[in-house]
C-alpha cells in the first residue's frame, strides 16, 4: 500500500501542475499527470510481470513444434468431411494466431529491459497487451476446435494428436491469464509482486485523487483561512509550490482528525523537499498560525 508521505507528495504535485494549467480542470489532467507520475512503477511493473510470463512460458516452442506437426496430417482427415469446413477453418485460425504470439513474445523478448525511456515503455506496455490479446483470441479458437471435434465422431482418433497438442497449449495460457489478471488469483503466492505492484498504482491513485477533490471542493474556504493571515493575499502572490503545500495543511487542519503538530511537521518536510529555501520557514509560521484558530481535530474525516 502506499505510504501516507507517498499520497501526500502526490497531491501536491498535483495541484502544482492543475495551478501551472491556470486552475484547469483537474478533470483533464489527470490521465497525463498520472502517466508521467507512475512511470518508473509502471515499468517496474511491466519488467515483473514479462518475467513471469517468460518463466511460464517455458517449454511452449516445444509443444508449438509438436502443434504444427500434427495439424497437416489433421487438416487431410478434414478434407474428407465436406461438413468440417468450418473446423479447418478454426485449425487454420490457430495457426495463424499460435505464429503471431510467439513474434509478440520475441519482440517483447528483444525490448531492453533496463531503457527507462518513455518511448520504449510504452512500445512495451503495448507488445505485452498485444501478447495478452492474442492470448485470449487463441484459446477462443482453441476451445472452439476442442469443442467442434466432439461432433465428428467417426474422426475422434484421426484428429487426437492436434487435439492433445492444443490442450497442452492450453494449460500454458491458463497460466498466463493469472498473470494478466493477478488479482482474480490471491492464492498464487508467486504472483504477489505482481499483484501489490498492480493494487499500490491503483491506491495511490485512488487516495490522492479524493483528497485532491476535497480540496478543490473547498478551496474557497482553504484560501480564505490563509486570507485572513496573510495581508493583502491573492493565491498568484505566493510561490505556486508553497500554495499548494498550505492548501494542503489547511485542509488537514480543518477537515481532518490528523493532529496539528503532525500536520505541520509534514508540510515543513514537503516544504523542504519541494519548496524553495524560504519555503520551510513560510509555512510553518502560517500553518502554526491557522491551527491556533481551529479546534482540535474532531471532525468526521479520517487522517490521511
Amino acid at each position: 500500500m502506499p505510504s501516507r508521505r507517498e499520497i501526500r507528495e502526490a497531491v501536491i504535485q498535483f495541484l502544482y501542475c492543475a495551478d501551472l494549467e491556470g486552475g484547469a480542470n483537474p478533470s483533464g489532467l489527470r490521465e497525463p499527470f498520472w502517466e508521467f507520475i507512475t512511470e518508473s512503477d509502471r515499468r517496474n511493473l511491466q519488467i515483473a510481470t514479462f518475467r513471469t510470463v517468460h518463466h511460464l512460458a517455458h517449454g511452449r516452442e516445444s509443444r508449438l513444434v509438436e502443434f504444427v506437426e500434427r495439424c497437416a496430417p489433421a487438416i487431410a482427415h478434414l478434407n474428407a468431411w465436406p461438413q468440417a469446413e468450418e473446423l479447418k477453418s478454426h485449425l487454420n485460425r490457430l495457426l495463424a494466431l499460435e505464429s503471431s504470439w510467439s513474434l509478440a513474445f520475441t519482440q517483447l523478448e528483444h525490448i531492453p529491459k533496463t531503457d527507462n525511456d518513455s518511448d520504449v515503455a510504452e512500445q512495451f506496455e503495448t507488445l505485452l497487451e498485444q501478447l495478452f490479446k492474442t492470448d485470449r483470441d487463441t484459446a477462443f479458437y482453441r476451445q472452439e476446435f476442442l469443442t467442434g471435434a466432439e461432433n465428428f465422431p467417426a474422426i475422434t482418433g484421426q484428429l487426437e494428436p492436434v487435439s492433445a497438442s492444443i490442450r497442452r497449449l492450453q494449460r500454458i495460457s491458463d497460466r498466463l491469464r493469472m498473470v494478466e489478471e493477478p488479482e482474480k488469483f490471491p492464492e498464487q503466492v508467486d504472483l504477489a509482486k505482481i499483484r501489490h505492484s498492480k493494487a499500490d498504482i491503483a491506491q495511490l491513485r485512488l487516495q490522492t485523487d479524493q483528497i485532491v477533490d476535497s480540496i478543490i471542493e473547498k478551496r474557497d474556504e482553504i484560501d480564505g483561512r490563509i486570507a485572513a493571515i496573510v495581508e493583502n493575499y491573492s493565491p498568484e502572490r505566493i510561490d505556486p509550490v508553497d500554495r499548494a503545500i498550505l492548501r494542503l495543511g489547511t485542509y488537514e487542519l480543518l477537515h481532518t482528525k490528523t493532529p496539528h503538530k503532525a500536520v505541520i511537521n509534514e508540510a515543513i518536510e514537503l516544504a523542504k523537499r519541494f519548496g524553495t529555501s524560504d519555503s520551510k520557514r513560510f509555512v510553518n509560521g502560517l500553518l502554526d498560525q491557522i491551527s491556533q484558530t481551529c479546534s482540535a481535530p474532531t471532525g468526521s474525516s479520517q487522517p490521511l
